[in-house]
């Protein structure tokens, strides 16, 4: 948003999240240092009009039917994704460098156990990993903009707690987080939000 500490001229809102920040030094454990600022910019409002691009139909389970569900919901984004993408001229898709669609298909394999190859030359298979789930959340999200102005709590409660992406995204980071490579387990950490992270875990 070109705002990292608050909306500007709002003093009191950008000391809070400088001093939040400044506490981190004083943090001991290291998975501590990765922590969402709770409150959001004071001057956004949910959007009452707001539908969101695909009904939320949250899907369960593990393996996969969840890697089903993910990769249809995916599909049915495409249109929203594109129109969105079409009036505001820009996307952050792509940090992987991999088509969606093959984002879509890496991140299904691994929902369904396998430990595929990366499919990007240079990157390790957990970095592969990461950057194609950045992916496909800036994909979802951009969809979400299609139709009106949701607040980023109305598009991270969709996300989250609506659809079935949110859900594998918890699945994977559960899993990756019990994996012996210390690799997947630290790319793990940036599946989720922290304040999206389960209290059971």
């Amino acid at each position: 948003m070109g705002r990292p500490i608050g909306p500007p001229s709002d003093e009191a809102f950008q000391k809070r999240v400088i001093l939040t920040a400044l506490g981190l030094l004083t943090e001991r454990s290291q998975a501590s240092l990765i922590v969402d600022f709770p409150d959001d910019d004071p001057r956004e409002v949910a959007d009452p009009d707001w539908r969101p691009p695909v009904t939320p139909r949250r899907a369960t389970g593990h393996g996969p039917a969840l890697a089903d569900a993910v990769l249809a919901e995916l599909r049915a984004l495409a249109p929203a994704y594109a129109q969105s993408c079409t009036r505001r001229l820009r996307s952050t898709v792509g940090l992987s460098g991999l088509p969606v669609a093959e984002c879509g298909d890496y991140v299904a394999a691994w929902l369904r156990g396998e430990r595929p190859p990366t499919p990007v030359a240079d990157m390790s298979s957990a970095l592969a990993l990461r950057f194609a789930i950045d992916d496909l959340k800036a994909y979802a999200l951009e969809a979400a903009l299609v139709d009106g102005r949701p607040s980023s709590q109305q598009q991270g409660d969709w996300l989250w707690n609506g659809i079935a992406l949110g859900a594998a995204l918890q699945v994977l980071r559960r899993d990756c987080l019990a994996y012996d490579d210390e690799r997947v387990k630290a790319v793990a950490a940036f599946f989720v939000p922290a304040l999206r992270v389960p209290t059971d875990g």
